[in-house]
């Protein structure tokens, strides 16, 4: 019998515009790679840069918020495994997968912890050290029930596995550590790539509808650019990134160098263009994507600790991590002008990608676990009494509510 996945996304793919579009493109592809027939539902409006899935095999149904039409096209659908791209998307349709299709395994894609993003960034806006405080915030308390609700939720950062195994006390049979799965770079491949001397300026790149990279870009026109251009008086930033709002568009300033271009249609071929990568990201959570589109294409990079969190582990880092806008400076001007510094940054970035984020290594991982969860589902259930608990008290609020929003609509 064909096994069926049913995604149900927050919004369609944009592998183009962000590292979430990425990031599900690569889950598209192991499920696939597994002999899955896939399914992709949203209620979400097709932005403009949204990927075309059918063009590779994938059905594209679009589905309606608080409306039972869901239920009639999930119970005809009858699939094994439903993906949850986000919790908010849980909380919307995971009381109608459970009751449609009870024996469905139901897994939550986090792509990153929002409650650790959302405290983070109210730390940061009451100028104090983040704490728990900050963390078991009222996302949080979505977040965890949500994960809780679900059979497995995956789990991208190992930062934020600490997080939900050590402060929220999950259980680790609920989570599975799956990072960006990417393909080893080779030689062959390096070789081709744009060498130092034929590289200038700097760079950065993020979908401009994700606050923490509008506020790094402000954070490193404010505060951090015009001392590079001290040093480097004809240096360019070039900044893109897809959905630049009016005041994004304000910070552009040829005269100083400061060159707000928008989206790319590749994010590969700007950044074999830049010799440096600038992330001075102060808030956010989960793996960073333009710090992997920067590795992959050679180019290295200077973030802060926010920003390289759960990417480099043991290894050395494709530049440098700082937090201090004048050191942060200093070393951009350093990488960008020792060429042998920036030769060796390079390298250490093909051996993060290489030995830690090896696609075929959480490829297998995970459809091992993912077979031990089903041959087992039955008793992973009955020993996770905390998510029943939540799916009982769902079905009892979430589910009536949204009967409530039905009708009134109708």
């Amino acid at each position: 019998m064909k096994k069926k996945l049913l995604i149900i996304g927050f919004v369609w793919p944009e592998p183009k515009s962000s590292a979430a579009g990425s990031r599900m493109m690569q889950l598209i592809e192991m499920f696939q790679f597994e002999g899955y027939q896939i399914t992709f539902a949203s209620s979400c409006s097709k932005l403009e840069n949204a990927f075309n899935i059918e063009s590779i095999g994938v059905s594209k149904v679009p589905i309606k918020l608080n409306d039972s039409s869901f239920d009639d096209f999930i119970e005809e659908l009858q699939p094994n495994v439903v993906l949850f791209d986000r919790f908010m998307i849980e909380e919307q349709y995971g009381w109608r997968v459970a009751e449609k299709c009870p024996k469905a395994i139901r897994i939550l894609d986090t792509e990153d912890l929002h409650c650790l993003r959302k405290g983070r960034h109210q730390a940061l806006k009451d100028n104090v050290p983040f704490n728990k405080a900050y963390l078991f915030n009222d996302t949080a308390k979505r977040e965890i029930a949500s994960i809780y609700r679900c059979d497995l939720s995956l789990i991208i950062s190992e930062i934020e596995m600490e997080f939900l195994l050590n402060d929220f006390g999950v259980d680790k049979s609920l989570l599975v550590y799956l990072p960006f799965m990417l393909d080893n770079i080779s030689s062959e491949v390096t070789d081709k790539l744009p060498t130092y001397q034929e590289r200038k300026h700097f760079v950065t790149i993020g979908n401009f509808l994700h606050e923490p990279n509008y506020h790094a870009v402000l954070y490193l026109k404010q505060h951090i650019w015009h001392l590079i251009r001290k040093e480097i008086p004809d240096a360019q930033m070039h900044v893109y990134g897809a959905y630049a709002s009016l005041k994004v568009n304000q910070l552009h300033n040829s005269k100083e160098g400061f060159i707000i271009n928008g989206f790319t249609e590749s994010a590969d071929n700007i950044l074999q263009q830049a010799r440096v990568c600038l992330a001075p990201l102060q808030f956010g959570a989960g793996l960073k994507g333009k710090l992997f589109d920067a590795m992959k294409n050679g180019t290295p990079s200077i973030t802060t600790t926010v920003g390289a969190e759960g990417i480099f582990g043991a290894l050395s880092p494709n530049g440098f991590i700082e937090n201090n806008p004048e050191t942060f400076a200093y070393k951009a001007v350093e990488l960008y002008s020792i060429k042998k510094q920036w030769i060796e940054k390079q390298r250490n970035g093909f051996r993060v990608i290489n030995t830690r984020f090896n696609k075929a290594h959480f490829q297998k991982a995970f459809l091992e676990q993912l077979l031990s969860l089903q041959q087992e589902l039955h008793d992973r259930r009955l020993n996770n009494f905390t998510g029943q608990m939540l799916q009982h008290h769902t079905m009892q609020s979430t589910k009536f509510m949204s009967k409530w929003i039905e009708a009134k609509n109708n």
